[in-house]
């Protein structure tokens, strides 16, 4: 039985601006958990803190980190088809 690739990979025009949104995206995202770690190593007790209701800072934070993280994954997605897109049409003409 012979297996072949099922898509035919062709040149990655997009590769650079790709790599550079990449790493913009992960710098932010970076910072705003040293901002959660900072805040769990020197502040402690504001964690402790309730944000919305009964629910702490701490819980809050967190799972806007993961929300954020989701997010971002759906942008970063979303971006790089626009560009690929992009970048394909113009190496066509």
């Amino acid at each position: 039985m012979l297996h072949e690739p099922s898509v035919e990979l062709g040149v990655d025009y997009a590769s650079k601006r790709k790599t550079r949104l990449g790493i913009i995206l992960f710098f932010i995202y970076a910072a705003i958990y040293a901002v959660f770690v900072f805040i769990g190593l020197v502040y402690t007790d504001l964690l402790g803190v309730h944000a919305i209701g009964k629910v702490n800072l701490a819980i809050v934070y967190g799972m806007g980190l993961i929300i954020l993280a989701g997010v971002m994954g759906f942008v970063y997605s979303w971006v790089c088809t626009r560009m690929e897109d992009e970048m394909e049409r113009r190496a066509k003409q």
